[in-house]
């Protein structure tokens, strides 16, 4: 994100008016957003409904045992997918101003701070999905030992998610820190410190999911 297009975004509406058709169309055409921080924000989304979904599986007579927890992670899940979703957004604001500040005449008062900023305000979207995509994996560990055993493989495909979000979003907090000052850019060390972790927390769920289902 730290190197723009000479693109202009214009006025886009919110990701979620968008059709999928329509999102995969701009994601593919040649303009500067949505790109990977969208996506990466959208795997966070999908995630978060994921987890939703099955705790809502989950409010069988044989669970009113767990309702208190299954009605708590539904709850975090859905303003989980709601955050994740906006930042999809989040992300295309933020490329824009990168692209902006860079436009600026190089010999305009005020530009390097400019780009400084905008590189802060582009690092610190994809810091939030990494929170995102912690709490989607939080949220999947409590609930698979006691969710639905016939939607258990969207467990899995949560953490897979998340896991991508994470990873992705390590991307592009790199890309932006790599323009920055190391003042500005430890800012991020602890969020690019957390992905190896998040990263290892979702193939573990991943693998729990998947002997649950071998050894149904």
């Amino acid at each position: 994100m730290s190197q723009p297009s000479n693109a202009s975004t214009g006025t886009a509406p919110s990701f979620g008016a968008s059709t999928v058709a329509d999102y995969l169309g701009e994601l593919a055409a040649k303009v500067p957003a949505p790109g990977g921080g969208a996506v990466a924000a959208l795997h966070a989304a999908q995630g978060a409904a994921l987890i939703a979904m099955v705790a809502r599986y989950t409010t069988r007579a044989k669970d009113a045992e767990h309702k208190p927890v299954i009605d708590r992670v539904i709850e975090a899940a859905d303003a989980c997918r709601a955050r994740a979703l906006a930042l999809v957004d989040a992300d295309a604001a933020a490329f824009t101003a990168v692209g902006a500040a860079y436009k600026l005449p190089k010999e305009s008062e005020g530009r390097a701070e400019a780009i400084t900023e905008a590189l802060i305000g582009a690092a610190r979207v994809p810091s939030a999905v990494v929170d995102e995509a912690d709490e989607i994996l939080s949220l999947a560990a409590e609930l698979l030992p006691i969710g639905n055993p016939n939607v258990v493989t969207d467990i899995g495909a949560a953490a897979d998610a998340a896991r991508a979000a994470a990873t992705s979003s390590r991307l592009n907090i790199e890309i932006n820190v790599a323009s920055l000052d190391a003042v500005h850019g430890d800012e991020f060390a602890p969020a690019l410190m957390r992905v190896e972790a998040l990263a290892a927390r979702a193939d573990a769920l991943h693998a729990d999911v998947l002997h649950a289902v071998r050894s149904s």
